[in-house]
C-alpha cells in the first residue's frame, strides 16, 4: 500500500508539471496600476527582487453592488488601468523577459467586495454577462495580442459565479477562441473549494489570505502551524483536479495581527509591525515553494514608482523598502 501510495504522488506530480508545461515557480508582483506610463526605471527593481512575472491589472468600474454595468477604458481611469496602459506597461516588463499575467479586475464603487455582486433580476443578470463578457473578452484580445502567458479570467466574484455558472462555463469557451494562453480565475481563500469550473482551467487560482496566527506579532513557527490545516485543504484540491495551484495574491501587510485576517485593508489597522510582515510572508514561502503541485504566486503590492513607495513607516501590504522585500528576493533568487 506505502508503495502504491508513493507510485501514485510520483505521478501526480509528473501528470501536474506536465499539463501545466511548467518548468520554474512563478515567482510575481502584482504590478499595480499608475496614472504615469511605465519605464526602465520602473522596472528595474522587478528584476531586483528576482521576479520572473508580473500581473498587469487594467480596471472596470461598477457603481454599486446592484449595477449590472461594467464601464471601462473611460478617460477617467488612470492610464494604467486601461487597455492602452496594461499594454505599454506588458511591453516595458518584456524588454527584462518578465513574463506577463493579464488580470483584469471589477472595482465597485467605495471599495465595496466584489464577491457581494449581486443583481435583482434575471434581466440585470443578462446585461451584467453581456458587459462582461465585453470587459474581459478585451482583454483576452490583450492578452492574445502581447502573447502574455497567462489570462485570470475574474478576481473574488463569488455570488457571480454561484449564481450563473453556466455563463461561467461558455465564457471561457469564448475566451479560448481568442485567447490561446493558460487560463485561471483569482478565487477569494474562503471561495477556491466552492468554484465550479476548475476543470476548464489551467490553474487553480487562489487570493491567499489565509488566517494563520492571532498573535500581535506572529512568529514563523506559529505561521508555519497555522498554515497545516489549509495547505492539506488546497494540496487535496490540486490532486482531485490534477492542477496545479497559482497564488495569484497573497501577502502581508506590516501591522499588528498581520496573520489573523490577512484580507483586511482598513486603514484603522495602522501599527506598523515589521516583524510580522517578514515572519508571515517567510512561512508561506517555506509552505508552498518547495511543492510540486504549487505553480508560484503573485505578491501583492507591488507599485511601479518603487523609490516612493513602501518604507518603515508603510503598515500598507506593499513589501517595498521594508525587510519582507529581501524575504521575497531570497526566495525568489533560490527558486532560480
Amino acid at each position: 500500500m506505502q508503495l502504491f501510495k508513493r507510485l501514485f504522488v510520483g505521478l501526480l506530480v509528473v501528470t501536474l508539471t506536465a499539463c501545466n508545461g511548467q518548468e520554474e515557480k512563478i515567482n510575481g508582483v502584482s504590478f499595480v496600476a499608475s496614472p504615469k506610463k511605465a519605464d526602465q526605471s520602473h522596472v528595474n527593481p522587478v528584476v531586483n527582487v528576482n521576479a520572473n512575472y508580473a500581473a498587469v491589472m487594467p480596471f472596470g468600474f461598477i457603481r454599486n453592488l446592484e449595477n449590472p454595468n461594467v464601464i471601462y477604458n473611460t478617460d477617467r481611469q488612470w492610464f494604467g488601468e486601461t487597455r492602452a496602459g496594461a499594454k505599454q506597461y506588458i511591453e516595458e516588463l518584456r524588454k527584462q523577459n518578465i513574463k506577463i499575467m493579464v488580470k483584469p479586475q471589477i472595482w465597485v464603487w467605495r471599495g465595496e467586495f466584489t464577491g457581494n455582486i449581486m443583481m435583482n433580476s434575471e434581466e440585470d443578470w443578462k446585461t451584467l454577462e453581456s458587459s462582461y463578457s465585453k470587459f474581459i473578452l478585451e482583454y483576452a484580445e490583450l492578452a492574445e495580442e502581447t502573447k502574455a502567458e497567462i489570462l485570470c479570467i475574474g478576481t473574488e466574484l463569488e455570488l457571480f459565479v454561484k449564481y450563473r455558472p453556466e455563463y461561467w462555463t461558455g465564457l471561457i469557451k469564448s475566451i479560448r477562441e481568442t485567447y490561446n494562453g493558460k487560463l485561471t480565475y483569482a478565487a477569494n481563500w474562503d471561495e477556491f473549494r466552492r468554484t465550479p469550473f476548475w476543470d476548464q482551467l489551467d490553474y487553480i487560482g487562489v487570493d491567499a489570505y489565509f488566517p494563520v496566527s492571532d498573535e500581535q506579532t506572529p512568529t514563523f513557527e506559529t505561521c508555519m502551524e497555522g498554515w497545516k490545516k489549509h495547505k492539506d485543504i488546497i494540496k487535496k484540491l490540486a490532486e482531485d483536479h490534477q492542477k496545479p495551484i497559482l497564488f495569484t495574491e497573497y501577502g502581508y501587510r506590516s501591522v499588528d495581527y498581520a496573520g489573523r485576517k490577512p484580507w483586511v485593508s482598513d486603514r484603522s489597522m495602522n501599527e506598523v509591525n515589521l516583524e510580522a510582515q517578514v515572519n508571515t510572508t517567510k512561512a508561506l514561502f517555506e509552505t508552498f515553494w518547495n511543492e510540486d503541485w504549487f505553480a508560484g504566486g503573485f505578491i501583492w503590492k507591488w507599485f511601479i514608482a518603487h523609490e516612493d513607495v513602501g518604507g518603515e513607516d508603510n503598515s500598507r501590504f506593499t513589501p517595498q523598502n521594508k525587510p519582507a522585500e529581501e524575504v521575497v528576493k531570497k526566495y525568489y533568487q533560490i527558486d532560480k
